[in-house]
């Protein structure tokens, strides 16, 4: 902007919108539209509270947590370690602390989701309290589409994530 403030007094290709661009990345804007719609369509991703990392409404799981790819929960030291490429979190639906419009609970399904920043694929297990439910691959980044008959896992079965991509697995 050369120094100016207000992006939209410019009437130059710093303001003017490229109109081609949808068209050129069609796949993109189609794949952001299902994440929004996703997005809205699951209270657990549009909280108002932060996450406590404890049991709120006495499901006995907590709302949050933070696993390793062999599905171990993270230590301290390794949140501090800088070679860390994946990480797994557990997102619990039952546990949202908000209310609804008439002052009901507010409840969702539960989710995992699998980041892997590595510049290789890697594999996953899921953590040990949560391998007896089925867990279906709803997005996989590397598709680039929400995949609402995405393939299932539980127990120790490996999920293998794609380099540099997100995982979104939702408890069945």
């Amino acid at each position: 902007q050369k120094g100016n403030n207000n992006a939209y007094c410019q009437d130059n290709e710093i303001s003017w919108l490229d109109w081609d661009l949808p068209k050129s990345n069609a796949t993109l804007l189609d794949f952001t539209r299902q994440l929004i719609y996703f997005r809205r369509q699951h209270p657990i991703f549009r909280r108002r509270k932060w996450f406590q990392g404890q049991a709120i409404h006495g499901s006995g799981v907590n709302d949050l947590g933070w696993f390793n790819p062999d599905g171990g929960e993270m230590t301290e030291e390794q949140w501090n370690a800088g070679y860390a490429k994946a990480i797994a979190v557990f997102l619990n639906g039952e546990e949202i602390p908000a209310r609804g419009p008439q002052g009901e609970r507010v409840m969702d399904d539960s989710f995992i989701l699998l980041f892997n920043a590595h510049y290789e694929e890697i594999e996953f297990l899921l953590p040990e309290g949560l391998q007896a439910r089925h867990w279906q691959v709803i997005i996989d980044t590397k598709e680039s589409l929400l995949l609402p008959e995405g393939p299932y896992y539980s127990g120790n079965q490996p999920i293998l994530t794609e380099a540099r991509s997100v995982i979104v697995m939702q408890m069945r």
